[in-house]
């Protein structure tokens, strides 16, 4: 066993045990995935004016729903002292890992003329106080209730949680549909690099056993990488 046994409860644990029960949350999972990557791949090519609010409610809904419908335990978000504290600290020494290093090789890039791998989203001139809420509330909070709540929790349901190769191949399955869905709303092969963070993410996740991790690092890390994008440019 492992940290993903704090997150899963033993009762549905034992249940995804039998064969078809992993097969029918097996089934559930890609359905779930490939109707939630539609609707968002369609609400970010239309033109509708809340399409900003529509897409990580879908990914919100397409997570609870069929969770909820299924009376299985979903993963906490862990707003209390213990959970917020291990959070904090964490992401705030992965963050002393990663940035940094991120920064230099942006720098790199734009010293010897190169553009940058992926397309930041910079703030408006007005209104960056409503941009880095957008940014941690809807963007990183939605796609991490999805992408690790739902996703990576049920992949972990499925392999199984008696071996640590298993939670490392729940991790990556969580990142590859994660890049997959930024390929496929952003249009560019380029967003496959969001694989990197997407296992950073998932790790945060197993790590201090709750979602408030992630959302954090998610948030900031596009935060970042906006102010980066425009003091390098």
């Amino acid at each position: 066993m492992n940290e993903l046994t704090h997150i899963i409860s033993a009762a549905d644990i034992e249940a995804c045990e039998k064969p078809h029960c992993q097969r029918s949350l097996l089934l559930e999972t890609i359905a779930v995935t490939v109707a939630a990557l539609a609707i968002i791949r369609f609400l970010h090519a239309s033109l509708i004016g809340i399409s900003w609010l529509l897409i990580p409610c879908t990914l919100v809904a397409a997570a609870m729903a069929p969770t909820w419908a299924a009376a299985r335990d979903f993963p906490r978000v862990g707003l209390h002292a213990d959970p917020i504290r291990r959070a904090v600290r964490t992401v705030a020494l992965a963050s002393l890992c990663v940035l940094p290093p991120v920064y230099l090789g942006l720098w790199l890039l734009t010293a010897f003329g190169l553009p940058m791998p992926l397309c930041p989203v910079l703030p408006p001139r007005q209104g960056q106080a409503a941009w880095l809420l957008y940014q941690f509330l809807y963007v990183a909070a939605a796609e991490e209730v999805f992408f690790r709540g739902y996703l990576l929790t049920n992949a972990t349901r499925v392999l199984g949680t008696d071996r640590a190769s298993h939670t490392w191949i729940a991790i990556a399955i969580s990142a590859a549909c994660f890049a997959l869905a930024h390929v496929v709303v952003q249009g560019q092969i380029a967003s496959a690099l969001t694989f990197l963070p997407g296992l950073l993410l998932g790790w945060l996740f197993v790590r201090t056993r709750c979602l408030l991790a992630p959302i954090l690092f998610h948030g900031l890390a596009n935060v970042s990488y906006g102010i980066m994008a425009t003091t390098l440019g």
